[in-house]
C-alpha cells in the first residue's frame, strides 16, 4: 500500500490542477461564460449560392454562451450561415462540448439562416467524395477551420465566465415584418409563394397570415449588469441575396443595432420556426427595404427589453431535458434513384439535392435520431428544434403553456430540410415538395410527442 501512495498523491494532485483550470466545474453559483467570433468566408470561397466576391462592414458572426453551474455545462450558439446539418451539425456540437467539458447533448448548434452565408454538411461532402463529385459549396476545409477556432474561442471564453444572478424575460410585436408564404386558394389549396422578396403587388396584398409577431428576449444577468441577451423571432432573414458578399441580413442589422444601445450585454438571435413564414408581403426586394425592416425588428427588440421582467437566477430553477426524436424520411425518397443520379452526374441543383437526399435516408435508416431539447430558466422554456420548421409548431407550443414563457429557435440540424405539418403536406406548395422537405407527414406527430414530453402536457396544432 506504501509504494501506492506516491500515485495516489499525483491522482490527487492532477484533479486538483484540473478543478483549478477549470473553475466552473464545482462553481457555487451560476455563471456564463459569452464567445463572439467572425465566421465570414474570404474572397473566392463558395457560399450556398455564389462566391464571395467582396466583404462589407458587417461579416458573419459566431454567438453563443456557456450556462455553468446547474449540472455539466450548457452550450447555446447561433452561427450565421444558412444551414449545418447531419455530420456537420455533429461535428460542431462535439467540438463545443469538448471546449467546455460537457456532453454534446448539452450542446445546441443554430444558424439564423441567412442566404449570402456558407452551407455545412459533412454527410454531403463525404458522397462527393464517394463518387468522386465536386459539391463546392460544401467542401468542409473552411467549415472545419472555423470548427476549431470556435472550439478555442469557447475554451478561452470560459475562464471570463460572470457570476449570473438573475434572469429576464420580455416580449413583444414586431410590426410589418413577418408574413405566412403560403397562400391558399378557396379550397386550402396552395396557390402561390409569397417568398422573402416579392414583387408581385397581388401577392404582397395578400393577409399576412399565420405568423408569430412576437419577438422573444431572454436576459442573463451580473445584479444589475446585463451580460447576454439572447432575442428569438420567426421570420426568414432575407431581404435580398445574391450579392456574392457574405452579410447578416436585417436580423444581423438589429442586432447590432441593439448591440450598440445596450453594449454590455452580448446580444446573440436565434432564428424561430419561420418554414413558412417571410417578409414578403412587407419587402418587395428593394435594397432599402434591408434597414427598414432591420429597424422594425430592432424596434420589437427594444421593447420586449425595455418590458422585460428580471427575477433572481439559482442552479435550483436552471436545468436542461432533452428527448430525442426519430424523425421519419420522407416516402419519397429512393436510394436507388439518388445513387443513379450521383453515379450519373445529374445535372444542376438535381445532383445537389440526390446527395442531401441519400445523406438524410442513410440517416433514417440507420436509426440516428436527433435530440429535441428545452432549456429551463426560472419560467423560461427555452425549445431546440431542427430544420426549416412551420411556425404552426412554435404557435402550438406557447399556447401549451399559457403559464410559462415558452419560445423557440429552429435551424439546428439542418439536415432534414422543411419540416411541415401534416395538413401541409396534403395541400401543396414549395416548402412541403419533394426537394425542400425530406421528411414524411407523419413528422407532426413526432414533434409534437417530443414538445409534449419537454413541456410536460400536451402540445396540439391549433386550428384555423
Amino acid at each position: 500500500m506504501k509504494a501506492l501512495q506516491p500515485a495516489r498523491g499525483i491522482c490527487i494532485l492532477i484533479v486538483a490542477i484540473c478543478t483549478l483550470s477549470l473553475g466552473f466545474a464545482w462553481s457555487d453559483g451560476m455563471t456564463a461564460a459569452v464567445f463572439d467570433m467572425d465566421i465570414t468566408p474570404p474572397l473566392g470561397f463558395q457560399m450556398a449560392y455564389d462566391p464571395v466576391i467582396n466583404t462589407w462592414d458587417l461579416g458573419l458572426r459566431a454567438k453563443g454562451v456557456v450556462l455553468i453551474g446547474s449540472g455539466a455545462p450548457i452550450v447555446l450558439c447561433a452561427m450565421d450561415w444558412i444551414g449545418i446539418g447531419n455530420d456537420g451539425n455533429k461535428a460542431f456540437r462535439e467540438a463545443l462540448a469538448r471546449a467546455a467539458s460537457t456532453s454534446p447533448d448539452r450542446v445546441t448548434v443554430h444558424t439564423v439562416h441567412q442566404h449570402d452565408a456558407p452551407a455545412c454538411d459533412f454527410s454531403v461532402e463525404a458522397l462527393a467524395a464517394k463518387y468522386d463529385l465536386e459539391f463546392k459549396c460544401y467542401k468542409g476545409a473552411f467549415a472545419r477551420e472555423i470548427l476549431n477556432q470556435l472550439e478555442a474561442a469557447v475554451r478561452d471564453a470560459l475562464p471570463n465566465a460572470q457570476p449570473i444572478t438573475h434572469y429576464s424575460v420580455g416580449t413583444a410585436e414586431v410590426k410589418e415584418v413577418a408574413s405566412n408564404r403560403r397562400i391558399p386558394d378557396e379550397t386550402g389549396k396552395i396557390r402561390a409563394v409569397r417568398f422573402t422578396s416579392c414583387a408581385d403587388p397581388e401577392l404582397r396584398a395578400e393577409p399576412e397570415g399565420i405568423i408569430d409577431s412576437n419577438v422573444c428576449l431572454v436576459g442573463l444577468w451580473n445584479e444589475d449588469t446585463p451580460v447576454a441577451i439572447l432575442s428569438y423571432y420567426a421570420c426568414h432573414p432575407q431581404s435580398y441575396y445574391r450579392t456574392g458578399i457574405p452579410n447578416p441580413d436585417f436580423p444581423g442589422l438589429a442586432r447590432f443595432m441593439r448591440q450598440l444601445e445596450v453594449p454590455q450585454a452580448l446580444h446573440i438571435h436565434f432564428t424561430g420556426a419561420a418554414g413558412n413564414i417571410g417578409a414578403g408581403k412587407y419587402n418587395d426586394g428593394s435594397k432599402e427595404n434591408r434597414l427598414i425592416l432591420a429597424q422594425r425588428l430592432a424596434d420589437g427588440m427594444k421593447q420586449a427589453w425595455e418590458h422585460s421582467e428580471k427575477q433572481p437566477l439559482d442552479s435550483e430553477i436552471l436545468r436542461w431535458e432533452m428527448t430525442p426524436a426519430l424523425l421519419p424520411a420522407g416516402k419519397h425518397l429512393n436510394r436507388e434513384q439518388f445513387e443513379s443520379g450521383l453515379e450519373n452526374r445529374a445535372e444542376g441543383v438535381g445532383i445537389l439535392s440526390c446527395a442531401s437526399g441519400l445523406a438524410w435516408l442513410q440517416r433514417c435508416e440507420a436509426g440516428d435520431a436527433i435530440n429535441i431539447s428545452c432549456l429551463h430558466i426560472g419560467k423560461a422554456r427555452i425549445l431546440h428544434m431542427p430544420g426549416e420548421l412551420f411556425v404552426e409548431y412554435q404557435l402550438a407550443a406557447k399556447a401549451a403553456r399559457p403559464d410559462l414563457f415558452v419560445t423557440m429557435a429552429a435551424y439546428g440540424d439542418y439536415g432534414p430540410g422543411y419540416i411541415g405539418t401534416a395538413r401541409a403536406y396534403e395541400t401543396g406548395g414549395y416548402e412541403t415538395g419533394p426537394k425542400a422537405s425530406l421528411v414524411a407527414p407523419e413528422v407532426e406527430s413526432v414533434l409534437l410527442s417530443a414538445l409534449s414530453t419537454l413541456l410536460e402536457t400536451e402540445v396540439t396544432l391549433l386550428t384555423d
